[in-house]
């Protein structure tokens, strides 16, 4: 069952990520891409299933006591709405990065570089403030396996996402 949510979360994760990176690819090629507001609408829904699948994943791993998951889960859906936000904010930036690919001037470039190290960086002060947070409801093992379990999709997710979009193109010299 384990198995099953983890492949279903790569999966679907797959599926969301490819999407962007495939706009980017699109855009760089001059291929006309799907209406902007479908596409978003589809990411959306996507995403949506992304987090219900990674719920059941943690969900199936913690083990939690019907008195932990009562103060636990109020908790996961604040830091999830918390990460939705940092996660909304990702997409806008690959999405800036799609529709400039291939004609990005280094300041453009350079902005997007660091505006990305930011998002990773408050990703990790999320984590970071919801730590002693999940640990007041939750013993110190199970703290840490739900953030081994979220750190764990983020990385399958943020793998899958690295291999789909195209480097920044550089200007070869004369």
């Amino acid at each position: 069952m384990k198995k099953q949510i983890l492949t279903g979360v790569i999966l679907a994760g797959a599926l969301f990520l490819q999407t962007p990176a495939a706009h980017g690819q699109a855009a760089a090629q001059s291929q006309p891409t799907p209406n902007q507001a479908q596409l978003d609408k589809d990411i959306s829904l996507l995403r949506q299933d992304l987090r219900g699948q990674k719920k059941q994943l943690i969900a199936a791993n913690l083990n939690l006591t019907p008195d932990e998951a009562t103060k636990f889960w109020p908790i996961y859906d604040q830091y999830s709405a918390e990460l939705q936000k940092l996660g909304d904010q990702k997409y806008a930036l690959i999405k800036e990065y799609a529709q400039g690919f291939g004609s990005l001037t280094d300041d453009q470039a350079l902005s997007l570089a660091k505006r990305s190290l930011a998002q990773d960086e408050a990703v990790t002060a999320l984590r970071t403030k919801y730590l002693p947070i999940v640990n007041k409801v939750l013993p110190g093992k199970k703290a840490a396996t739900f953030f081994q379990l979220d750190r764990r999709v983020a990385l399958l997710l943020d793998l899958q996402l690295a291999s789909e979009i195209p480097l920044v193109q550089q200007q070869p010299a004369n």
